[in-house]
């Protein structure tokens, strides 16, 4: 049975926040959890050339395929179906660094293929144990900032996260004039607004995390749901999606409506700034106020997988 939690506070995938390891604690109600598919096979690694050293290959399968199957009144108007040799750079770029990312994480995010990287017809991010500039810790983050940029849509991801305590997973969003310590302050997070789609963390391995971050209501005081389920999400395939337009936000696993925010919802704590075009980000943090500490005896390297990213938008009549 899946439960749904109205949490308070989150951290955020951007900006800093409190700790949030007291934060479980609302009204829940329930509904019926998703069905999941088989699991994939276990991963195994292989060598394949590399423009640094040469990075283990996982040969985790990519699960069975799903065609973009559009709702009446919508079409699909961009995805990336990772079928590719190389990480398409007409989508993709990479943020990079390592001084935490206001969340107290302890990667070294690089653009390096042994932390990003096309396989099987699927995005692999690795997160690997290994000293880099001063990080005990690599990974990636990928952004489609100043090339993919959507106002409203359905924005859906297929992925699978992966097991370990300090492990924190995020599809998610910011608005398109982000800009890293900006001059205009409409320009810096969290006035840009951003959109969590989905967070999880490996120490809390059954909830899945939407938020939204605004003027207002940000970091631990984040617009956000906590939805329970009873299996380890880490353990399967799962589509994350929401359905945002101008009437509000709505998210949804395995397509079951868990969460909706909309700007009457914020009362009075901010300004509804989600109409505006946003970005979209897949990243896989170590540690931070969100991943917690890092289980001492996790086996690394650990793996994001993502079979695909697609954004549907409804059809102008």
């Amino acid at each position: 049975m899946a439960v749904l939690l109205a949490v308070a506070m989150t951290a955020s995938a951007c900006g800093s926040s409190d700790d949030a390891a007291s934060v479980i604690a609302e009204t829940t109600t329930t509904a019926a959890a998703p069905e999941t598919t088989a699991a994939a096979p276990e991963t195994t690694t292989t060598t394949t050339a590399s423009t640094t050293t040469q990075p283990p290959r996982t040969t985790i399968a990519a699960p069975e395929e799903i065609q973009p199957d559009p709702a009446e009144g919508w079409e699909l108007v961009w995805s990336d179906e990772f079928d590719g040799d190389e990480v398409n750079q007409e989508n993709w770029t990479y943020d990079i660094g390592g001084w935490g990312w206001g969340n107290g994480e302890v990667q070294y995010y690089t653009d390096r293929t042994e932390n990003a990287r096309l396989e099987n017809g699927m995005l692999t991010i690795e997160a690997r144990q290994e000293k880099f500039e001063d990080s005990f810790y690599t990974s990636a983050r990928l952004k489609t900032q100043g090339l993919q940029e959507f106002q409203y849509g359905r924005i859906e991801a297929r992925i699978k996260v992966p097991a370990g305590e300090g492990m924190w997973p995020a599809f998610w969003m910011l608005g398109a004039n982000f800009e890293e310590d900006a001059a205009d302050e409409a320009n810096r997070w969290p006035n840009v607004g951003e959109i969590d789609i989905m967070e999880w963390v490996g120490r809390e391995p059954d909830l899945i995390l939407g938020t939204i971050h605004g003027p207002g209501y940000s970091g631990a005081g984040g617009k956000s749901t906590w939805f329970r389920q009873d299996f380890d999400v880490s353990e399967d395939w799962h589509i994350y999606a929401i359905e945002w337009d101008a009437d509000g936000i709505r998210w949804f696993f395995d397509n079951e409506l868990y969460a909706n925010q909309t700007p009457d919802s914020l009362g009075p704590r901010g300004e509804w700034v989600f109409d505006r075009e946003f970005f979209i980000i897949l990243n896989l943090a170590i540690g931070g106020t969100l991943g917690g500490l890092v289980a001492p005896d996790l086996n690394f390297p650990v793996h994001l997988h993502a079979d695909y990213v697609r954004v549907y938008q409804a059809i102008e009549s």
